[in-house]
């Protein structure tokens, strides 16, 4: 229908010639054949062949008709107007046929500029996926994007699972997609307006792709394949490798943690045991002296208790498992009873502890907070001298409380403070004055961020530690 529309202007283009050059008087045959050879080229470079071609025939007729004598006859007097009329629809045939190879070049030139456009874009797209997220929907959400398709669906043959995208669906055609991803084949609907198309890795299908809304070339459809295929792997090495590096932290964290068990146990570990001996031991029949050694056994056994609590913890956060059991807790039952565990660390040493009056409630889980409170304390006692004082404080303001620890160690250098909460990580000081794994902080930080609160720190070298505990008051306490 188009066409004919088409074809029906061209002739009404060749009467419109016809009409004009009519209405000027004495007009030169010659123009009047160069007026309707300019007009079949602009329908040829328009259009098309067909289109040029009725109207160069038409044209002929006319000029015959109209200009060639004599007058309104296709009868033709004298030898050379046939010559003349030969020529003209020779050179209108030849170049409709030469401009419309140019408008066929163009057109193929500015499609595969738009395809390479569209590849360009889908390959961007793809580069960009977020891996954490199903690659499969995601790159079939882009190929509907970028091709406006009614439908995309994206088969993965080794996890069995399809991801559609567009507006339409094409559950119906899942046989198809299986299909063509074990047998390596392409196929087309009967409308032609959908394409089933396989992609490989290494000479090996891996999954096919389901098209609906446009018509590709079959060099289209291979580069998108590739494309795709690339995405996928892509997507897969890196989920490869994503596992590799947890599984490798995961064996670091397990060596870290058994180093810190180990050297932790060692100290009530070896108490317990003199103590053991002693009364075990002939010298010791005083009951004064059996009752203190039984305390230290006592206190010794108590210690490793909370270790063995506070490796469980540090174990299940790395693995993600942590659980909160909140319940509402008063900050100065927190510090003390961190302060209580730490009897036997803290011995012999100064700690200062100034709490502000009136401090609200904290709805958290009190076991995970004190096993901060206890880290930071044990911080402090390793890494400042034992003359010097540990400050410990609390107050409130807003919706916040904030706990405080300080230590009177060397400091912190100002490039060691944005990785001092990272994972295995020791400062240069650290590492020089005392045991340890680097584990301590980077747990301490994710049991505050669970809690909806954040832990900081403030230090400038030889003016001493502080860490700031920040965490949400509970609800009915602020009313």
């Amino acid at each position: 229908m188009r066409r004919l529309l088409r074809v029906v202007v061209a002739l009404a283009a060749i009467a419109l010639d016809t009409a004009v050059c009519r209405q000027i008087p004495a007009i030169n045959p010659t123009t009047v054949g160069f007026v309707y050879l300019l007009t079949v080229l602009l329908i040829a470079s328009e259009w098309g062949l067909l289109e040029s071609v009725v109207a160069a025939l038409a044209a002929t007729a006319c000029y015959n008709f109209f200009f060639l004598p004599p007058l309104h006859t296709f009868t033709i007097a004298e030898p050379q107007n046939w010559v003349a009329l030969f020529a003209f629809l020779g050179t209108f045939l030849i170049a409709s046929k030469l401009s419309e190879r140019a408008r066929r070049r163009r057109d193929e030139a500015i499609s595969r500029r738009l395809d390479l456009e569209q590849l360009h874009s889908l390959s961007r797209a793809i580069l960009l996926i977020d891996t954490s997220a199903p690659v499969g929907r995601q790159i079939a959400a882009e190929l509907a994007r970028v091709y406006d398709l009614k439908a995309a669906v994206l088969y993965d043959r080794g996890a069995g699972e399809s991801h559609c995208a567009g507006p339409e669906d094409l559950v119906a055609i899942e046989p198809w997609l299986r299909e063509a991803a074990v047998h390596g084949s392409r196929l087309r609907g009967d409308d032609e307006d959908v394409t089933v198309t396989p992609f490989s890795l290494g000479g090996q299908p891996i999954g096919s792709l389901a098209l609906k809304g446009q018509v590709f070339s079959d060099a289209v459809l291979e580069s998108l394949s590739n494309l795709v295929a690339i995405g996928m792997e892509r997507a897969r090495v890196q989920e490869a490798a994503s596992r590799a590096t947890a599984a490798r932290h995961r064996e670091e964290f397990k060596s870290a943690l058994l180093d810190a068990v180990a050297h932790e146990f060692k100290t009530p570990l070896t108490a317990i045991k003199a103590a053991t001996s002693a009364i075990l031991s002939s010298e010791i029949t005083k009951p004064e002296q059996q009752r203190e050694l039984s305390g230290i056994i006592d206190k010794e056994a108590d210690r490793l208790l909370v270790l063995v609590s506070e490796a469980i913890h540090l174990a299940r956060i790395e693995a993600g498992k942590m659980r909160l059991q909140k319940q509402a807790c008063a900050i100065e039952n927190l510090v003390r009873e961190s302060l209580k565990q730490m009897e036997t660390v803290l011995e012999g040493r100064a700690v200062e502890v100034k709490l502000a009056p009136q401090l609200p409630e904290l709805h958290v889980d009190a076991e995970l907070i004190r096993l901060v409170l206890r880290h930071l304390l044990d911080n402090a006692v390793k890494y400042s001298p034992p003359s010097a004082a540990i400050r410990l404080s609390a107050e409130a303001g807003g919706e916040a409380a904030t706990i405080r620890v300080w230590n009177g160690g060397p400091g912190l250098p100002e490039r060691e403070k944005p990785r001092i909460f990272e994972k295995f990580y020791r400062g240069t000081a650290a590492g020089r004055q005392a045991a340890g794994t680097g584990m301590g902080l980077a747990i301490a930080r994710q049991i505050m961020l669970a809690h909806g609160g954040d832990i900081q720190v403030e230090s400038s070298e030889g003016q001493g530690v502080e860490f700031s505990l920040t965490l949400p008051i509970r609800k009915e306490a602020l009313v």
